[in-house]
């Protein structure tokens, strides 16, 4: 009896977490693609209606939301929507929303000058503090990287090329640096999930990797900076190219 118990209070949780997960990012694209616009006030049962969820679900949903800067919410007043100078830009959460939207080519511009002024930084400064094990990781997800994208294994190639990209930002040894793993791999999981790659890799991006991951091993900071520049300028050319390269 208290294990079937367990059981389905097991599966509630799960129920409620996946509602929570669906309408959280519902509410977000609303949000960060404007159909709900700064100033826009709406009120609990409004939004219980809307998604068709209980209210703690809204509530969690809304919770969330303004931890993130989207929202705020008063007592007899309701949930505003925050004027986007109030969002916290770093946000994956809020990337991937805004990739999913009519805002994907102003956040992939912005996402892009943000790559240029800070992984080829993250490079020059992993060439000078770069664990033996770093370099390591560094190189066999830039075979990875080779192996997945002669296969056109777009999954598999994302997955090397994140781990590159989280170790190589972490083997800067700047704290301030390393945080932004999670928006880096955004952009790179939004690349790929939005058809902005090709269905082959290019190879010449594949060699610039080596190449970084080659001078962070032999402490070139200058090499590994330059190739790095030379994967973000790439990346970000085709991401605003978009998928029919035009």
């Amino acid at each position: 009896m208290i294990v079937a118990r367990l059981a389905t209070v097991g599966a509630n949780d799960q129920i409620s977490s996946g509602l929570h997960g669906s309408v959280l990012d519902q509410f977000g694209i609303l949000i960060t693609s404007g159909a709900l616009p700064s100033g826009h006030v709406l009120r609990i049962e409004q939004l219980e209606a809307r998604f068709g969820v209980s209210r703690s679900v809204i509530r969690e949903a809304i919770r969330v939301l303004e931890s993130m800067g989207l929202v705020t919410s008063r007592r007899r007043v309701g949930v505003t929507v925050a004027p986007r100078g109030a969002w916290n830009l770093f946000d994956p959460r809020i990337i991937r929303w805004r990739l999913d939207g009519e805002d994907r080519e102003e956040q992939l511009r912005s996402l892009g000058e943000l790559r240029r002024g800070v992984e080829p930084v993250a490079a020059g400064l992993a060439a000078r503090h770069a664990t033996p094990e770093q370099c390591g990781v560094l190189t066999g997800a830039v075979m990875r990287m080779a192996v997945h994208g002669r296969s056109g294994d777009l999954e598999a190639y994302l997955a090397a090329d994140i781990l590159f990209h989280r170790t190589l930002l972490s083997a800067s040894g700047n704290e301030m640096l390393a945080a932004l793993t999670d928006v880096v791999a955004e952009v790179l999981a939004g690349r790929t999930h939005h058809h902005l790659m090709p269905a082959r890799p290019e190879p010449a991006a594949i060699g610039w990797h080596a190449e970084v991951a080659q001078a962070v091993q032999a402490g070139d900071p200058e090499a590994a900076e330059r190739a790095m520049r030379d994967i973000v300028e790439e990346a970000t050319r085709a991401m605003l190219a978009g998928p029919d390269g035009s």
